[in-house]
This record gives C-alpha cells, sequence and structure tokens, in this order.
C-alpha cells in the first residue's frame, strides 16, 4: 500500500467512486506531467447532490463540507489516473473552486478551504496549492459547489 493510501486509511477517510463524465468532456488528462482534474460538484457521502446557495440555503459550515467533498472526489479522480498509485503525486498545483452564493455573501475562500484543507490533509506538504476561490450565481444541477484541480505528477 502506498503512503498517500496509509494517509487516507490513517484520517479514516473513504473516497467517493470516481464519476463519469455527464457531458462532452474527460474527466482527467495528462499533459506532459501535469494531471488535469474537471471540476468535481458537491456530492455526499450517500451519493446525493448538494444543492443550494451558500448564504441562502446552506451556512457556512455546510458550505464547508460540500467543498469537502469535492476535494475527495477530486483525490479519487486522481487514484484513477494514477492506477490506484497516489505515490505518483509529485504535488498539488492549483485548485479553483466555485462557490453558488448569494450577491451578499463575502467568504467563498473560507468554503473552498472545505476542498483545500482535505487535500492537504491527505497529500501533506504535497497537498500545498496556489487557488482561487469565486462566487458565481449558478451552477451545474443545481449544486452549492465544484472545484476542479491541477496535479503534478513525478
Amino acid at each position: 500500500m502506498s503512503k498517500i493510501e496509509n494517509r487516507i486509511k490513517e484520517l479514516n477517510i473513504k473516497l467517493p467512486d470516481p464519476k463519469p463524465p455527464v457531458g462532452a468532456y474527460v474527466a482527467t488528462k495528462v499533459v506532459g506531467k501535469l494531471l488535469y482534474i474537471s471540476g468535481q460538484i458537491s456530492i455526499d457521502e450517500n451519493t446525493k447532490l448538494i444543492t443550494g446557495k451558500i448564504g441562502k440555503d446552506l451556512n457556512l459550515d455546510e458550505g464547508y463540507k460540500a467543498a469537502e467533498r469535492c476535494g475527495l472526489s477530486i483525490v479519487a479522480h486522481v487514484k484513477n489516473a494514477c492506477e490506484g498509485d497516489l505515490d505518483k503525486v509529485k504535488s498539488c498545483v492549483k485548485l479553483t473552486g466555485y462557490v453558488n452564493s448569494t450577491d451578499d455573501f463575502k467568504d467563498q475562500p473560507k468554503i473552498i478551504n472545505g476542498a483545500s484543507d482535505i487535500i492537504a490533509e491527505i497529500f501533506e506538504k504535497k497537498g500545498e496549492h496556489t487557488r482561487a476561490a469565486v462566487s458565481v450565481n449558478s451552477l451545474p444541477l443545481g449544486v452549492a459547489v465544484e472545484v476542479d484541480a491541477i496535479f503534478e505528477l513525478n
């Protein structure tokens, strides 16, 4: 078992099954040593969509947990793209997070911390990344959060 797999087990984290794309795109793409992960939407541990607007339907903590679920989906896709060997990851380069929020909501970075924190917890130093956190007025299927990622491979 890989070092990262041991870390996931130690943290008592269960990765979701990587979901196939629902549009005209691929879930992952390797270009050189970079692994691109398409946007992962907020889906809970029971495979139910986490929907609604942060600041109206969901509070800060619920939004954080929705982003954390996106982060776990990202890791599941990384694992799949790396043929099960997460030790192939050299570093997480960047996350971009999209928050379905009300016009007056100003804490998008605190929401996307859910994805950032879980990736940093799993990959430790390799999980440190650059990031953008953006407010949007709508996301696919009405979900609360979507996050995409770029990783560097060994």
